[in-house]
């Protein structure tokens, strides 16, 4: 019976396809089809073939460019250059045959038109036999720890300059986590995989982030025969946390504000207050304590507020700057997640103050008068004539006067306005000063008091 070999690449750990490549040797007499495994090219090796037994296997030396090769040597361990030839080959026609080759060992082709190497691994001399699958006694924070108990020495194989070398086992390792969906904003659960080579510890970092199961499956050589093993172990309670964490402004101005640096998106937390700002938090399973800390350096070792909470809405009012982070544990607290910080800078208030506008000459162009502002947290201003009849009063500093007494636009001329307010800083604000309306005519003249459109401080 003849067995084609199956081609493994080396590069690839998980890859067992076939490669569509003229084979110089073939292999018969067993029941298991033989790997073949590309060799690196440092190695000096063809191929590496990987037999389940080499018992009762027969290996055909087929002719290179038509012609059949002169000699038929093996090495063992100490490279090519201790090559022997190998006894009971076999001529059939143009064809070198060697039955009962001996496994764990290496072979020289000699051809007239060059050499092939090859080695060639007896897996039943190294077989995996998996007992369990045991978690460990400690938990870590960051990783976790695996034992797979059992047999599954390493597989060595040597160059052709006696330099030793390892073939992967790939036995493979599948587990429950979670990961991150920022599309979805939330923690979404996935099977992920990790990559043994023998028997004994295995560890996988980062630890998963949810309770789950481990299963070992292999190893690669099994599952090409159709023979692979698997064993589960026993459930892993997670204690490891993760955090993931959102903020943003609620209350910033927009381009139609009067509030100084409207409508320029800095991606700032803070700016004019009050700033308004909403922190969401999303925790993975094993977070069970909840904390928002405020502090007055990016260490974090001078905290002020601490809020025991997974959402927090929060409204900065006083000038200076405020770190943010949120710190989530398990728990014990053996094991915390921090988020990354927020910084929040309050600015300095300001009060700026026209002293002139146009309301009813041309609709949406200086046809309200409104202050321009910042980090104002309480106001209140009053408009007269220069009777003293109160006109108007507003207590929001994004409000203005549209002109109008009683519904209707009042003459030309000046007026008064008396404005009181404070400041994020605590300063105290008491202002007063004309307000010119201005009506202006067809012919590009305007009636009113004197004075220009302008502000005052």
């Amino acid at each position: 019976m003849k067995i084609k070999a199956k081609i493994i690449s080396a590069s690839l750990l998980l890859c067992l396809s076939c490669i569509s490549a003229k084979a110089e040797v073939s292999f018969s007499g067993n029941s298991s089809e033989v790997i073949a495994i590309d060799a690196e090219k440092n190695t000096g090796l063809n191929r590496i073939y990987v037999a389940r037994t080499v018992q009762g296997l027969s290996i055909t030396a087929l002719p290179m460019n038509g012609k059949a090769a002169t000699s038929w040597q093996q090495y063992d361990n100490r490279g090519g250059g201790f090559a022997v030839d190998v006894e009971g080959v076999r001529h059939e026609g143009l064809n070198l045959v060697l039955d009962n080759p001996k496994g764990d060992t290496g072979y020289l082709l000699t051809y007239p038109d060059g050499t092939y190497y090859f080695w060639l691994t007896d897996y039943s001399a190294h077989p995996l036999q998996m007992q369990s699958l045991e978690l460990p006694t400690e938990q870590d924070c960051s990783m976790i720890a695996l034992t797979l108990t059992g047999q599954g020495d390493a597989i060595h194989y040597y160059s052709i300059n006696g330099r030793q070398l390892t073939l992967d086992r790939n036995i493979k390792v599948s587990f429950n986590t979670l990961e991150w969906n920022s599309e979805e904003f939330q923690w979404k659960q996935k099977q992920a995989e990790e990559l043994t080579q023998n028997v004994g510890q295995l560890f996988i970092s980062p630890a998963p982030l949810c309770n789950t199961t481990f299963t070992a499956t292999g190893d690669r050589f099994l599952e090409a025969w159709d023979a692979q093993q698997t064993i589960e172990s026993t459930t892993w309670d997670c204690t490891v946390v993760a955090v993931n964490t959102t903020a943003e402004r609620t209350n910033k101005p927009g381009e139609g504000s009067n509030q100084m640096g409207a409508g320029q998106d800095s991606g700032e937390l803070g700016g004019s207050a009050p700033a308004d700002v909403s922190f969401k938090a999303y925790i993975t399973d094993a977070v069970l304590h909840s904390e928002w800390q405020f502090a007055t350096d990016a260490q974090f070792e001078d905290i002020t507020h601490r809020f025991n909470q997974q959402d927090l809405d929060y409204t900065f009012t006083e000038e200076g700057t405020v770190y943010v982070r949120f710190v989530g544990s398990n728990f014990d607290g053996s094991c915390t997640a921090e988020s990354d910080v927020y910084t929040v800078s309050i600015g300095a208030s300001d009060l700026k103050i026209p002293n002139a506008f146009s309301p009813g000459a041309s609709e949406g162009v200086n046809d309200i008068w409104k202050v321009s502002y910042k980090s104002l947290l309480e106001f209140k201003c009053w408009i007269f004539n220069r009777y003293g009849t109160q006109l108007f009063y507003f207590d929001n500093p994004e409000d203005g006067w549209d002109g109008k007494y009683n519904g209707k636009l009042v003459p030309p001329g000046v007026y008064f306005y008396v404005i009181e307010a404070k400041g994020s800083d605590g300063k105290q604000y008491k202002k007063g000063g004309d307000i010119n309306i201005l009506r202006y005519n067809p012919n590009g003249r305007n009636n009113g008091g004197s004075g220009g459109g302008g502000t005052t401080e």
